[in-house]
């Protein structure tokens, strides 16, 4: 186990497949066009699991495959199957869209993929072709379907916006408890690619439990999940839903993930301006010992508090601006893995 300078472990990675995604989200890809990375500067399969097994030696243990769009990476299975034969690993998860989803739940279950989380902010057809300009919710709650059968019990991921879905958090805690799924609402959070973020459309925890609450009675605060982004809460049914609250009660003190993007740049906040590029020297032929002295050294040097650095920003707008997203498309939400 290896600590930053906060005493924070090194536990979790998360790993951006690609930076492609499939749909336009109005809280992470708003412009109308985007900086892609060169094919050619993708980690290959087998590098992406070299850099998880040195990692997994310096202390991660759980793995979450993400993008972009993880399932537009093609045979992304085969990806999942070579990260579940790292026997140190306890967790290998993903978050998608879920527009992919449907055919492929079974076979990344089989790959050796333990939990999956789809991102669905919304259940109405019309809204969701505003969000995200595309017409294919039905491919998405399609999705989620084959992946409650396929593993059982699914996350949920929700991002609420004032004046834009806060007004179903009802309906989808009602829907998430229909299929059996844990549903997690997120704040809406000012990070680099949320060029339009505005703090008057961040519907904060205080009042989705006040929501809820009105709803559907009493709710029970459950006990931390350690460093789990997510504060979890039980209502009289029995049923759980979370709410990550990164955007006005950061949880930096407990934050134990490392991004690697798709192009090979590790990134040890999500608030981070600058990665290590570990792509050059994995290519320039560089040893796992050196690969995992150059990791130890970056990690040991963390001081990463950003979403906290955000909240005490006296004038809180949109963190990096257009011009500086096209210069490095790494600092693109969609392309260090969120």
């Amino acid at each position: 186990m290896i600590l930053d300078r906060w005493q924070r472990p090194l536990g979790h990675l998360r790993i951006s497949v690609t930076d492609r995604c499939n749909l336009r989200c109005a809280y992470c890809m708003p412009e109308p066009d985007y900086v892609w990375l060169p094919r050619t500067t993708l980690l290959t399969f087998e590098e992406l699991t070299r850099v998880t097994r040195l990692v997994s030696a310096l202390g991660v243990r759980h793995v979450r495959l993400t993008g972009g769009e993880p399932l537009l990476r093609a045979q992304v299975t085969d990806l999942t199957r070579q990260l579940s034969a790292i026997g140190s690993l306890d967790d290998i998860a993903m978050t998608t869209n879920g527009v992919l989803l449907a055919p492929l739940a079974p076979g990344l279950r089989d790959a050796g993929l333990r939990r999956i989380t789809v991102s669905l902010d919304t259940l109405r057809a019309d809204r969701f072709r505003e969000l995200t300009r595309r017409d294919q919710l039905d491919d998405v709650l399609a999705g989620i379907e084959a992946a409650s059968l396929a593993f059982g019990r699914i996350k949920i991921d929700t991002v609420l916006m004032r004046g834009t879905n806060d007004d179903e958090i009802e309906p989808l805690l009602a829907y998430a408890a229909q299929r059996g799924a844990e549903i997690r609402f997120i704040e809406y959070m000012d990070v680099p690619g949320a060029t339009h973020w505005d703090a008057a459309k961040v519907v904060s925890r205080e009042e989705i439990l006040a929501r809820v609450g009105r709803a559907f009675g009493p709710v029970e605060a459950l006990p931390s999940d350690g460093p789990a982004p997510a504060l979890r809460y039980r209502l009289a049914s029995g049923q759980v839903f979370g709410i990550i609250a990164s955007t006005t009660t950061p949880f930096c003190a407990t934050c134990d993930r490392l991004r690697l993007t798709a192009d090979g740049h590790l990134f040890f906040c999500l608030y981070a301006t600058r990665g290590l590029d570990i792509r050059t020297p994995l290519r320039d032929g560089a040893s796992d010992e050196e690969l995992t002295a150059l990791i130890r050294t970056a990690w040991q040097a963390r001081t990463d508090r950003g979403a906290e650095a955000r909240l005490a920003a006296p004038d809180r707008g949109a963190f990096v601006g257009v011009d500086a997203l096209r210069k490095s498309p790494q600092l693109e939400m969609h392309t260090r893995g969120g």
